[in-house]
């Protein structure tokens, strides 16, 4: 077998930006299964695989598989590295099956449900503010764009440092509690937005800047001990998006 230094980025690199192409062939059947198998390829060969060799590795791959675009690289480095130390396909097929679905769930809460309404909310709270309209559409692609390019490299280089053991890793990172500070934040920009939207229909423009600063103080209340009274301040929500829509349609 090869001896693959797995720390140099030539190593590696083909496959991982073969990582933004991995939904290019999902369908019913194998899901991201297809795509994992084109993202194998370059790793593939460098274990001098070719020929008849190389496409039996790659069909070994095609099996369904599902995860989260964004946190898929810790599954391929794993079992990347897991190839290169001569694992057995049973093996590194239930490793790829026992882990699709920890990677869906947390890539869908920390990317899905926290970070891109936590990054499209500030834009709209620039925007509120009245900066140019290059300005909050500039911020909500980079900060967004850099946010999961940074998760794609992170999960893709723990899974090549830890293979099968990258679980471990995972738990230890806290990903989780990451989601949660990210959507902590996003309900305090929406909670701002929903206050000066309402008190500037109620009170007109010029008392927007008070209770937008009463609206911080309130969120940030809300933030320590709102889950003590989470139905109430749920109803409160509900009832200020409500109020909003019908001032709207006026």
């Amino acid at each position: 077998m090869t001896d693959v230094n797995w720390t140099k980025p030539a190593g590696w690199m083909a496959s991982f930006f073969r990582q933004f192409f991995i939904q290019g062939s999902w369908n019913f059947r194998s899901m991201l299964g297809s795509g994992f198998a084109y993202c194998m390829i370059p790793l593939l060969r460098r274990r001098g695989l070719s020929g008849d060799a190389l496409d039996e590795a790659v069909r070994s791959h095609m099996g369904t598989f599902n995860s989260h675009p964004y946190l898929v690289g810790i599954a391929l480095g794993a079992v990347a590295r897991m190839e290169d130390s001569g694992t057995d396909a049973e093996t590194i097929e239930k490793f790829k099956r026992a882990i699709q679905g920890s990677l869906g769930g947390l890539g869908d809460l920390l990317i899905w449900g926290a970070w891109l309404p936590a990054t499209i909310l500030l834009a709209l709270v620039l925007a509120w503010a009245g900066t140019p309209p290059w300005v909050p559409v500039g911020v909500f692609l980079i900060l967004y764009n850099a946010g999961h390019l940074a998760l794609r490299w992170w999960a893709y280089s723990q899974g090549l440092e830890y293979g099968k053991d990258v679980g471990v890793r995972i738990r230890g990172a806290e990903l989780s509690r990451l989601a949660e500070r990210a959507f902590s934040g996003g309900g305090v920009l929406l909670g701002i937005l929903a206050g000066v939207f309402l008190v500037s229909h109620l009170v007109g423009e010029g008392a927007v800047v008070l209770w937008a600063f009463a609206g911080f103080a309130a969120f940030g209340l809300g933030l320590k001990f709102g889950h003590r009274a989470l139905r109430s301040t749920t109803f409160v929500l509900v009832l200020v998006i409500t109020l909003i829509m019908a001032l709207g349609n006026a």
